[in-house]
């Protein structure tokens, strides 16, 4: 179940993927921001995802019950390589604007190249994931944002 504060966190992921295709930040039980990022893969290392850098800021920061008991909001659905780092250190819920499955279209709709990982739900990579998106008026923001960066690349 989507909330209105769900949905102020998701508006603030989308704020932070304009800058660069993807924006997530972490969120304590009790309702602090604890940590925002956005993609860093314009360097050329495309391991430089937000929910990634979250799960390394969150193992070294929060004991094991805060990291339970915390929530990633995501512009979009973590990736495979993202959703078992969440999993390895044990982070809590997490709510995602678009999903796996859109983005996958999405760039096979712009004509770009395909992925070289499969764009796999966060249930296939995780056991037993308390997980909430897509949003689907989010979604659509984020689609076009992707659509706007494709474009600019071409």
């Amino acid at each position: 179940m989507i909330s209105e504060t769900d949905l102020q966190h998701l508006n603030r992921c989308v704020e932070l993927a304009e800058q660069a295709r993807f924006g997530s930040i972490l969120v304590s039980a009790q309702g602090a921001v604890l940590f925002e990022d956005h993609n860093h893969i314009a360097s050329g290392d495309h391991t430089q995802h937000p929910e990634f850098a979250i799960a390394r800021w969150a193992a070294e920061h929060l004991a094991a019950e805060e990291r339970a008991q915390a929530t990633v909001y995501t512009s979009g659905e973590h990736c495979p390589m993202c959703a078992a780092a969440h999993g390895w250190v044990g982070l809590g819920r997490i709510v995602y604007a678009s999903s796996s499955q859109q983005l996958g279209e999405w760039m096979q709709e712009f004509g770009a190249a395909p992925s070289p990982v499969r764009n796999l739900s966060i249930p296939e990579i995780l056991t037993d994931p308390n997980v909430d998106g897509p949003v689907p008026d989010l979604a659509e923001q984020v689609h076009q944002l992707h659509r706007r960066l494709h474009e600019s690349k071409q």
